[in-house]
């Protein structure tokens, strides 16, 4: 039985220093790692799924570094068990060897889904708020106004 490891941070500006030594005191040895949005193809979690063999089990420090959505999150899991592979969070009771490890598990996901949807929920109605108070938000523009009209008018 081998144990891999995955590690994921959404932005470049942070590191899975954390995760990783986690993974380590669990007795990961190879761990495959990225920095990147859930949002987006994932490689290295694709590479991850692909080496895959029975009995392996695939470990994560969090739920929410594997998946994006419940969805994504079964998706996941199902690939894994055509695989004979397992999963195992480090920070939630889930260890799909038993039933109530996987009810856990789809359980927790639903509860993360949930939770990015209001995060996403609050952040937009603090804009929307902020906007209608006259704040830009986004980068500042890089263009002057005419600039953008002499642009316009040469296209």
């Amino acid at each position: 039985m081998r144990l891999i490891g995955y590690a994921r941070v959404s932005t470049d500006q942070q590191e899975t220093d954390l995760q990783l030594d986690a993974l380590r005191r669990a007795g990961v040895h190879r761990i495959f790692q990225e920095k990147g949005s859930s949002v987006g193809r994932r490689p290295q979690l694709q590479r991850a799924l692909a080496t895959l063999q029975p009995g392996d089990t695939l470990v994560v420090y969090k739920l929410d570094r594997l998946a994006r959505s419940l969805r994504n999150l079964l998706d996941i899991i199902e690939r894994m068990e055509a695989a004979g592979a397992g999963f195992r969070s480090l920070t939630e009771p889930i260890d799909t060897a038993s039933a109530a490890g996987r009810l856990m598990l789809q359980m927790l996901g639903a509860v993360a889904e949930f939770e990015r949807s209001l995060i996403r929920e609050r952040s937009t109605a603090g804009q929307q708020l902020a906007r209608s108070r006259g704040v830009h938000c986004g980068r500042p523009r890089s263009l002057s106004t005419d600039a953008e009209a002499t642009i316009a008018s040469s296209a």
